[in-house]
């Protein structure tokens, strides 16, 4: 499907994931400019004030090239974020235009983001999610599917695009194990809009994450990858050597989802099934021209298939 004017404009049909200790304002900005959606979660911001302070940086760069990209803010809707309510208004002040909503339903703060032109994706992980997200509004839907680095789903990437297509017109995003772009082509065909890729946009310069973490990336492989609810109660995918030491020096796990929890935990080790795509570390303007690469010799390859079939 077309996707809404605010996406409509990008070099690839790709969101550069928003992900907790890692997205600041400097991959935002170096997405966009190089032609993808950049998005961060707003918790990344230490406080409400310095929410503003990144939005003002934000869109104040963004601005001053005619063909960036926008850029995407991912709140947590939980009822224990006790920060949404400013973070929201403070969405609204800067115009932002799209909004990922995580960890609840997207109903208390879809009018005040809809009064504000702004579209608002959620997050889901099963055809539940899918069926209440759009009863309740959602402009378009982003799968958790299985693979994917830091909160995850369970499902089949495959399967879960294919079942919501045939019941959604929106935009569709899959989420989950994106290395590279044959990738993002292959979530097109499948009947997606966009995809997210996260893990390599942690071992970019722009990052937030530590040098270490980025070094461990380019060794790491996807067996290095395992799946634990044990830090924040949700599933999510780590790498295996950081959290097993992170369980020995605290081995109650985590009952239930708060955001106080997810907070108070920093820098984890989040990686994906995508982990063994990332080779070294590099510039996001570097990753997105290799992804753009990858994606149009995979659409030829489809296109010289085709013709030497006759269809």
């Amino acid at each position: 499907m077309a996707l809404p004017s605010p996406l409509s404009r990008l070099a690839l049909p790709l969101m550069a994931a928003p992900m907790t200790d890692v997205s600041g304002p400097e991959l935002v900005i170096a997405a966009c400019r190089s032609g993808v959606i950049g998005a961060f979660p707003t918790h990344n911001a230490r406080s409400p004030e310095e929410l503003d302070v990144w939005l003002g940086k934000i869109t104040t760069s963004i601005a001053e090239q005619d063909d960036a990209a926008p850029f995407a803010a991912n709140l947590v809707v939980h009822r224990s974020n006790e920060r949404l309510r400013a973070d929201v208004e403070c969405l609204v002040r800067y115009g932002t235009r799209l909004v990922i909503t995580s960890v609840g339903s997207p109903v208390p703060v879809l009018e005040p983001l809809h009064d504000a032109d702004c579209l608002v994706f959620a997050d889901v992980a099963s055809l539940h999610h899918v069926e209440r997200a759009i009863e309740a509004g959602v402009d378009g839907l982003v799968l958790l599917t299985a693979g994917a680095g830091g909160q995850t789903g369970w499902a089949n990437p495959l399967s879960f695009v294919r079942a919501v297509r045939a019941r959604f017109d929106g935009p569709i995003v899959l989420a989950g194990g994106v290395p590279d772009g044959a990738a993002v082509w292959a979530a097109q065909v499948l009947g997606a809009d966009l995809a997210y890729m996260g893990t390599k946009f942690i071992a970019t310069h722009e990052s937030l994450a530590g040098e270490r973490l980025r070094a461990a990336l380019v060794d790491a492989t996807l067996d290095d990858v395992t799946l634990s609810t044990a830090l924040s109660g949700l599933p999510a995918n780590f790498l295996r050597s950081w959290l097993e030491e992170q369980t020995a020096q605290n081995a109650a796990p985590v009952e239930g989802f708060t955001q106080h929890r997810l907070l108070t935990r920093r820098h984890v080790w989040s990686a994906g099934h995508s982990v063994s795509g990332v080779t070294e570390i590099t510039s996001v303007a570097e990753l997105v021209r290799r992804t753009r690469r990858e994606y149009e010799q995979a659409r030829q390859a489809t296109a010289a298939t085709l013709a030497g079939t006759g269809r």
